[in-house]
């Protein structure tokens, strides 16, 4: 197959997205196809400019694997993949990019070539939640390569001309070209949604992808704030006074119960992370906190820090493995203790209690496990 016929296989496998899948397709028109080099490029390459492509890996592709390979091309680009690794290895983050798109396409009936890694444990999540989760040394590669730079890369082969100087309309800072593909990104959507051709889950992503997110620590804040702005506590004042609950007019102290999952899937960082974060917020709302660690049961007797204590750990964790979520809980409900909010820091694999409590439960969850009740916060 010679460069004319590639490139008309490749012309073919755009207007076939186009017509099927238009938000796809969309995508796909905003980046030039390049010949590479095959020692530099085994497969697809993108720079979030072009797509750069080695003619024999195009040629073995079957025509609807090709336009998986297109979408998936361009799903890096509009969701920015190439400009959020930060100072994450890039081995892990280009596999956990393609581990959060190449389920996705799967979903919108796409075929993926046999060198996609596709864990279907991973769909929802994003790269951020991804990367985490994979092991440091794992084999597993990604299916193309993503060539991060500014001002402008070559292309692997060399080939391609400097378009013009770093920030000018021919060649955008990284700055300029994230603005641009979340302008893409916003205008397919709008026109597939409008044309009824945008799957729900597609839809999901765009939305996710778009609207400001809050990290865990802002939306940790605003739940322990959230818990002090009510006027009236139902907490239950003694056991020797009544076991009547009656309303009262509550003071400015916040009561909080956080409960550290101490199985063996946190690590001891992250619990550490998580605790330093619950100190400084607990003083800025006035807050008391019950410090709960459990694995398959409460560890050790809760330790109480009023909003002036330092909040420390537990010196020594278990960590036999086993989750159960129950015991906080029933351990909550024996001493009488009513809290404002639960927030329970946990990977989300155990056993939940059947009925979810009269209080405000939030579940900072490190992995994909959902939850049955309360709200739920990923951790990155």
């Amino acid at each position: 197959m010679n460069t004319s016929d590639v490139h008309e296989k490749l012309s073919a496998a755009r207007a076939r997205l186009i017509l099927e899948r238009p938000f796809l397709g969309a995508l796909v028109l905003r980046l030039e196809t390049h010949e590479a080099d095959a020692s530099a490029c085994p497969t697809t390459a993108t720079d979030m400019r072009r797509l750069y492509f080695n003619r024999e890996y195009i040629e073995a592709l079957g025509s609807r694997q090709l336009e998986f390979v297109l979408a998936h091309e361009a799903l890096h680009c509009a969701l920015l993949h190439l400009l959020r690794r930060g100072a994450r290895d890039k081995h892990r983050w280009d596999l956990a990019c393609d581990l959060a798109i190449n389920p996705l396409l799967v979903n919108e009936g796409l075929v993926p070539p046999s060198n996609a890694v596709t864990f279907f444990e991973y769909s929802g999540m994003t790269a951020e939640e991804i990367y985490p989760l994979l092991d440091e040394n794992s084999e597993e590669s990604a299916m193309d390569g993503h060539i991060e730079g500014n001002p402008e890369p070559k292309s692997p082969s060399q080939a391609a001309q400097d378009d013009g100087p770093a920030g000018s309309a021919s060649n955008p800072t990284n700055a300029e070209l994230g603005e641009q593909w979340q302008q893409h990104l916003a205008s397919a959507a709008q026109r597939a949604r409008m044309a009824g051709k945008l799957s729900g889950e597609m839809m999901r992503v765009v939305h996710a992808f778009l609207e400001p997110r809050l990290s865990w620590r802002s939306l940790l804040e605003r739940v322990m704030r959230q818990a002090g702005r009510d006027d009236y506590s139902y907490m239950r004042p003694s056991r020797r006074d009544t076991d009547a609950i009656l309303p009262g007019i509550k003071g400015a102290l916040v009561s909080v119960a956080c409960v550290v999952d101490v199985s063996g899937s946190i690590s001891d960082r992250e619990l550490q992370e998580f605790a330093s974060e619950v100190d400084a917020l607990k003083a800025q709302v006035n807050a008391r906190v019950v410090l709960i660690a459990c694995d398959s049961a409460v560890v050790q007797v809760p330790a109480t820090f009023e909003p002036w204590d330092q909040l420390v750990l537990p010196m020594t964790l278990p960590k036999d493995g086993g989750t159960d979520f129950r015991p906080p809980f029933k351990w909550l409900e024996e001493n009488a203790v009513v809290p404002d909010a639960v927030v329970y820091f946990t990977d989300g694999q155990g056993v939940f209690p059947e009925v979810e409590p009269d209080f405000a439960v939030t579940w900072l969850v490190k992995g994909n496990a959902t939850v049955p009740w309360g709200q739920r916060i990923q951790l990155n």
